[in-house]
């Protein structure tokens, strides 16, 4: 059996799997090494860093892969997206704002657009913007994300999409680890999925090994939702996103106080960069989702894939056969 879906026909790829582009850790190895193995690599530009680009768009070699964006960053730095456009990605992510703000430059370039929403109304901009893929992202998602649950978000964009832009692509995004979540999303109606946490804990990612044994160690009841992690990064994101995170003593010393910790941010932000930077697992916001209780060992990015896909297959064959 194989799972050859709309996805795999519009960007050529084998497996309808995308990789997340995860800020910083989504890098050169790891697009290359999902695209690779058959899926579509997205770079994680997060924030905008130019020279970051430069050095992991030269990691990933001559590999066909695509790059994603912070929307609200992106557009206080534009010139990033003709920086990117410029190395003829596969594809052009943006979430987290007005995909309007950028879709005219992708456009043109003739590179795909691929929007992530958190809702219904941000599908609808997607359309409106000329999206070519649209990713529902559920809550369920490591890092930000809004409130609405992958289970019912998944259909209800399929829905709008068939009525009002069928031929949109829908992939499906938030506690997607194995090939039980890859066939489910699949019979919701879409047409592939986008992977952030099983990759993640992949060996190509740019993740610290400490963070990934604590995540190994937990399960999704050990994950939260919240702010005290951008505003000790002084990052000031919209208040419709939260983010995801291993629940630790850093996350359950600010609950509640986020006033306090921001009144206090500037002098805690060294502190917190350093703990990023020796990873430091207790102290710091440890990115993963509600999939890390499926996840129990780091493995090549190629083998992830690899038992995703064949999961998928015996389960789908399975109801077939039923």
């Amino acid at each position: 059996m194989t799972l050859r879906t709309r996805l795999t026909e519009r960007l050529g790829i084998t497996h309808p799997i995308l990789g997340a582009p995860m800020g910083f850790v989504a890098g050169g190895r790891l697009a290359g090494a999902v695209t690779a193995a058959g899926g579509l690599g997205i770079l994680g530009g997060g924030y905008g860093d130019a020279d970051w680009l430069e050095r992991e768009f030269a990691l990933a070699g001559n590999a066909r892969i695509g790059c994603g964006f912070i929307g609200w960053s992106l557009s206080k730095h534009p010139e990033l997206l003709d920086q990117v456009l410029a190395h003829a990605p596969a594809a052009l992510m943006v979430s987290f704002a007005d995909p309007a703000l950028f879709s005219t430059r992708v456009k043109q370039a003739g590179v795909q657009l691929i929007c992530q929403v958190q809702t219904k109304a941000h599908a609808q901009a997607a359309i409106d913007a000329g999206a070519d893929i649209v990713v529902a992202q559920g809550t369920e998602a490591g890092g930000h994300a809004g409130s609405r649950a992958t289970m019912t978000l998944v259909p209800e964009v399929a829905d709008l999409l068939a009525k009002r832009a069928p031929d949109t692509l829908l992939c499906a995004a938030g506690g997607i680890a194995d090939g039980r979540g890859l066939a489910a999303a699949l019979m919701l109606g879409a047409d592939g999925v986008l992977v952030g946490s099983r990759l993640w804990a992949s060996a190509e990612a740019l993740v610290h090994p400490n963070h990934q044994r604590a995540a190994i160690a937990a399960d999704g009841d050990g994950t939260t939702r919240q702010r005290a992690t951008d505003i000790a990064r002084l990052y000031k994101w919209p208040d419709e996103f939260t983010a995801r995170v291993l629940k630790n003593a850093f996350t359950e010393r600010w609950r509640g106080r986020e006033d306090e910790l921001r009144a206090q941010a500037e002098a805690i932000h060294p502190g917190y960069m350093a703990g990023v930077a020796t990873g430091d697992p207790d102290n710091v916001g440890v990115w993963v989702g509600e999939a890390t209780g499926m996840i129990d060992a780091v493995l090549p990015a190629g083998a992830i894939i690899e038992g995703m896909v064949r999961q998928a297959e015996e389960r789908l064959g399975s109801a077939q056969t039923r």
